[in-house]
């Protein structure tokens, strides 16, 4: 699934839990951070860009070294350790990043019923072990689609409901007018009004 779809999944069903903005932020970007294993896909670009010999990088280290339980530990460890409660941003990061890897097993088929995209859950110290689901749904699809649509929803609504958003992480005072906005087509749409 993409960055964005990871993050609103993440947000939706974790913010709730928490109770501060850091340990917010944390627990909802450790539902991205799997993907860092991709990185290798920049490597790969500037090597054909600029006449290199070509690599592939993407494709050798994409889902091996950050879709795994390996990573799940280090990246739960890790949070925990920057967190404010410690315990709670620690079970959660460990749920959110395997959300991630649920996510990508069932919605990251290429565009061929042949292109599945299978997780090395025990990489990269074992890489004759992995998951795949055969019914995997395009990265691009309706059902996608439909989560983050469903994810971005439950975001807005919450955020006109609590009176505060995902955007309160970067900005106070943003996050203040986005609120006031989305109160005003609240109350606009369903005559709702807030305090």
């Amino acid at each position: 699934m993409s960055p964005i779809t990871h993050f609103l999944v993440g947000w939706a069903c974790f913010e709730p839990s928490l109770k501060n903005n850091r340990d917010k932020a944390i627990v909802c970007l450790a539902g991205l951070v799997p993907d860092l294993d991709g990185i290798g896909i920049v490597i790969d670009f500037i090597t054909r860009l600029t006449g290199l010999p070509e690599t592939n990088f993407y494709q050798s280290w994409h889902r091996l070294y950050g879709h795994g339980i390996a990573a799940a530990i280090f990246f739960t460890l890790l949070a925990s350790a920057i967190g404010i409660d410690k315990i709670r941003v620690a079970i959660f990061t460990f749920l959110n990043v395997h959300l991630h890897f649920l996510c990508d097993l069932v919605g990251s088929r290429g565009s061929t019923v042949d292109d599945l995209w299978g997780l090395y859950y025990l990489g990269p110290f074992d890489t004759n072990y992995q998951i795949i689901w055969q019914n995997q749904w395009q990265l691009v699809s309706w059902q996608n689609t439909t989560i983050t649509i469903i994810a971005m929803l439950i975001t807005l609504e919450r955020a006109s409901r609590k009176g505060y958003s995902l955007i309160s992480l970067i900005s106070k005072g943003t996050d203040k007018i986005v609120i006031e906005v989305l109160r005003k087509w609240r109350y606009q749409l369903f005559n709702q009004k807030f305090e």
